[in-house]
């Protein structure tokens, strides 16, 4: 159990070193040719970075060494159940879970709900992605089920958003766009991904390979649906108010 966090520890600093490094050198360079702040401004920013390095390196042994093997392992076990339904289920209350408990989710929010000066509030926003998240994340798991190819469901989701976009509220059209992004967060791509690979493991002419990589596209594609469809209703109701 050691040698695997040591060894998950090591792996983690490796990749965030080689990711934060060129960033503190191209910084330094800016700041010695044009930025030229403060002593004491600086080295906050440097302390900054390797606060983040450090959360990172833990972030990232974590997910190695807890998140990915036991969201396979549960994908595996409810993959194995004859009632397939119940895959379905638990996919839609993980997918609902993860998207709540997301932090970028939640910054989005937060920032949709001041920049709108309260008119949108934060909390039907966090329910509204959770929610569209969760949906799709049950469809995901029934694609997996039945091997649907993914083509037959994106296609058509993203013609069904390019609708919404003439009929949504132009305020929310941005929004959704960017909570797709926020959307497919860490927990999303560490624990819902590997559910699904778990899950796709277990069935019968199934490949982990082709239907439990996907996911991601339809979580993806989940606010910007559900976020347009909000804007949607929002403009129907300023029209009523009109």
């Amino acid at each position: 159990m050691i040698g695997a966090m040591l060894d998950s520890l090591r792996h983690a600093s490796i990749d965030v070193l080689q990711a934060i490094v060129p960033l503190v050198l191209f910084f330094l360079v800016f700041q010695v040719f044009h930025l030229r702040y403060p002593r004491r401004q600086v080295m906050k920013l440097l302390l900054g970075m390797a606060f983040t390095a450090v959360g990172m390196v833990l972030f990232l042994s974590g997910v190695f060494l807890g998140f990915l093997p036991t969201g396979q392992d549960i994908g595996r076990f409810f993959g194995s159940y004859e009632e397939k339904w119940v895959l379905v289920a638990v996919g839609v209350l993980l997918g609902f879970l993860a998207t709540f408990a997301e932090p970028a989710v939640r910054v989005l929010c937060y920032q949709v709900e001041k920049a709108s000066t309260g008119y949108i509030k934060s909390s039907l926003m966090l329910y509204t992605l959770s929610l569209g998240v969760a949906v799709l994340v049950g469809i995901g798991m029934m694609r997996i089920i039945y091997g649907v190819p993914l083509s037959y469901i994106i296609l058509p989701g993203y013609i069904l958003a390019v609708l919404l976009l003439f009929a949504s509220d132009r305020d929310f059209i941005g929004i959704s766009f960017d909570a797709g992004g926020v959307a497919t967060g860490p927990m999303a791509v560490t624990f819902l991904m590997a559910v699904a690979i778990g899950a796709a493991s277990m069935m019968e002419r199934s490949d982990p390979l082709v239907d439990g990589f996907g996911l991601i596209a339809l979580i993806a594609l989940a606010p910007i649906i559900f976020v347009l469809s909000l804007g949607v209703l929002v403009r129907l109701r300023k029209g009523d108010d009109g």
